[in-house]
């Protein structure tokens, strides 16, 4: 499968499209402030692994791969997929599946940090990003 994920402020998909607000960004000027973003995620599924049941897999971990937690609980995202071949559809075709996670009132220090994104069970994607105070941008 061919996995693209963009880190947005905010996302919807509808009818087979993403509609994505303020994407493509690394940078976060808001440590230890709520923020709201979204995983706007687009998985081409060949043909051969349509209309079979597939699982979506995010989470967040720290630069050092470490899981960020709320209250002890790992912040992980889940979802079940499965794409149907329409009538008709030229045999081969790569079929895309628009998702989007949203994660409200995210409080998080300074440093760095990956989105990590796994179909079944194998990593398919990771978006990086960074924290930093904006009154200190090169120095932390």
């Amino acid at each position: 499968m061919d996995v693209t994920m963009l880190l947005c402020d905010a996302a919807e998909a509808a009818n087979g499209k993403l509609y994505v607000l303020g994407g493509g960004w690394s940078q976060l000027a808001a440590p230890n402030t709520p923020v709201n973003m979204a995983l706007a995620v687009m998985v081409g599924v060949p043909w051969n692994r349509t209309n079979e049941k597939h699982s979506l897999r995010t989470r967040l971990v720290t630069e050092d791969g470490e899981p960020v937690e709320i209250d002890g609980n790992p912040i992980m995202l889940e979802a079940g997929f499965e794409v149907g071949r329409p009538p008709g559809l030229v045999a081969g075709t790569t079929l895309n599946w628009p998702m989007v996670f949203n994660v409200g009132g995210l409080v998080l220090d300074k440093g760095g940090y990956v989105w990590e994104l796994y179909v079944d069970g194998e990593r398919m994607a990771q978006t990086p990003f960074r924290v930093f105070d904006p009154q200190q941008p090169f120095g932390g």
